[in-house]
């Protein structure tokens, strides 16, 4: 422990000892500074802070001000019973203001000793972060701030820890997911945001409702490892003495629900992959998979669009302030047409884009393929020259693609690793609306068959599937594909994902031997769509990590910070 720690610990324990000698001093007068009876004793309504402020809200005036006189005729002289958090406060002669807030709003407590009498004194027992109720009915002070004049306040709950003076900064960050709860009250923005993913989630739940969608719930502990290309946690149960692995995906059994009959099922649920954590991946996150029979990917192309702008003006309607400022700061925009881009020619574009003349030449007589058999072999000594080319070229992760190039297979994979660092990184560079102000999602759509294992083959080009991954500025959000409901394709496939593991692959998939016997049953032509929510939340409200949107994302444990604590 450090000289500044120590001091800050002790200093903040002194505060956290003289509060609790102010909430001893309420148990020795008979008050409990954990109270639990909350209810209005002076007759007054008990309403929350953005209704008391709605019902002056027409004896305000275009700054904000309000006359005094007006609010008391607006609010009819009501009394008004109010519950929420000190937040901050100050006392000049007789008067004391606070600022007191709860989930809908904040409002100021304009404290009068003459109106308090001898109660007034015990307001030196409320700190800052204290919960408290009051009493009063509406006015304003002479500045024109909106307030409640209470004849009552009681300490309903005492902080014993303060709150922070400053808790922003990058130093803080890990400390602000550490104590969420401190974070939300500290930072409104972050509230915001918490409050715009539960918006979210009920708007999807709303849309997909409304179009005759049944909302389900699939296990969450699989025996085998299917339904995405994952490395999973392991768990075991002890009754049965089994290895059970964490779900990757809902994808096969939601499916199952298609051959039974479910024609359009979805699933909002938690997902597990064991996997880095970065700035848009969490081991433990929450994914949306929906099914529909007698549909093809291009239905749910339409679809996506359908649903991201559903999404957003629910949310907008919600939250008008902070979605209005969100939107103003986008880098991309939902407003114009989705760019429809099949994998080949995001892979031509791209390579044109770098400038090298050998790969300009190469897509030039045979796209994306023509490329993948220019880089078929090790291409390592061209690296340098190549980087050179352009200001794109040599943004290109060039040591990664060589190394990802080297580990395939097959052609389709390259042409996926090619698309994988030479295009994706450069989607919101590379479409954009017309005056070229923002990104606009990109749907990035047929993919090869062999980095799409669950995919169904293209009738026109079998070396494709119809599949399609939704980018927003670059970040991937949704992926969605044509089912493949051939059983012995299937069985194939998933024989191929054996030899994989076999091979060493930590992500591969098991052979579901009861998934292949329910496709034996009959699954209609079906289409099937995931998207990550805590994604989806990130761009809608420009956070930079995807722990922001997270309430509490996974850490280290706590390091101790000293002898007999954390």
């Amino acid at each position: 422990m450090t000289e500044h720690e120590r001091e800050t610990g002790t200093a903040e324990q002194a505060i956290i000892d003289a509060r609790r000698a102010k909430a001893d001093g309420a148990r020795a007068r008979g008050d409990n500074p954990f109270a639990n009876d909350v209810t209005p004793r002076l007759g007054g309504r008990t309403v929350d802070i953005a209704v008391a402020r709605a019902l002056a809200g027409a004896a305000g005036d275009a700054a904000g001000r309000y006359d005094e006189e007006r609010v008391r005729a607006a609010a009819s002289h009501q009394v008004l019973h109010v519950r929420g958090r000190v937040m901050a406060m100050r006392s000049t002669g007789g008067l004391s203001f606070f600022r007191l807030r709860d989930r809908t709003g904040e409002i100021q407590l304009l404290v009068s000793q003459a109106t308090l009498g001898d109660d007034y004194a015990r307001l030196s027992e409320i700190d800052t972060g204290d919960i408290v109720e009051a009493e009063g009915t509406l006015t304003a002070s002479k500045r024109g701030e909106l307030s409640i004049e209470p004849r009552r306040v009681r300490l309903l709950t005492k902080a014993y820890r303060p709150l922070p003076e400053k808790w922003h900064g990058l130093t803080d960050v890990e400390l602000r997911y550490r104590q969420r709860y401190v974070d939300l009250v500290a930072n409104a923005p972050v509230a915001e945001v918490f409050r715009a993913r539960s918006h979210v989630v009920r708007a999807v739940r709303s849309i997909l409702d409304g179009h005759g969608f049944l909302e389900v719930e699939t296990p969450s502990m699989h025996t085998l490892i299917g339904g995405a290309a994952a490395k999973p946690f392991i768990t075991h149960h002890n009754a049965l003495d089994m290895r059970l692995y964490m779900r990757i995906a809902p994808e096969l059994y939601l499916k199952r629900l298609v051959v039974g009959g479910l024609e359009r099922v979805y699933e909002v649920g938690r997902c597990y992959r064991n996997e880095g954590i970065s700035t848009r991946h969490n081991p433990e996150f929450t994914m949306l998979e929906f099914y529909q029979a007698y549909a093809t990917y291009a239905d749910l192309m339409d679809f996506a669009e359908v649903l991201l702008r559903g999404i957003d003006a629910q949310l907008a309607a919600a939250m008008p302030e902070a979605h209005a400022r969100w939107k103003a700061e986008r880098p991309f925009t939902f407003d114009e047409p989705f760019a429809r881009v099949p994998m080949d020619r995001a892979v031509s574009t791209a390579a044109e884009r770098t400038a090298i003349p050998e790969w300009v030449g190469a897509v030039e007589d045979g796209g994306g393929a023509s490329l993948v058999a220019l880089l078929r072999h090790d291409f390592g000594e061209h690296i340098k020259a190549w980087a050179k080319a352009s200001p794109r070229a040599k943004a290109i992760d060039w040591s990664n693609f060589r190394k990802g190039l080297l580990r395939c297979d097959s052609d389709g994979e390259r042409l996926f690793a090619c698309y994988e660092y030479l295009a994706e990184p450069f989607l919101g560079d590379d479409y954009r609306t017309a005056n070229g102000a923002h990104s606009v999602p990109v749907l990035v759509k047929d993919y090869p068959f062999e980095t799409s294992p669950l995919a169904r083959r293209s009738d026109a080009r079998p070396e494709l599937t119809d599949r399609f991954e939704l980018f927003v500025h670059g970040r991937e959000l949704c992926n969605a594909f044509s089912e493949l409901n051939d059983p012995d394709d299937q069985a194939r496939r998933f024989r191929s994902q054996v030899e994989k593991k076999a091979r060493g692959d930590e992500e591969a998939m098991d052979y579901d031997e009861d998934y292949i016997r329910a496709l034996e049953q009959g699954m209609p032509p079906t289409a099937g769509f995931g998207m990550g929510i805590d994604r989806l939340v990130m761009a809608l409200t420009n956070a930079a990590s995807i722990r922001d949107v997270i309430l509490f994302p996974l850490l280290r444990p706590e390091t101790s910070r000293g002898e007999g604590g954390t």
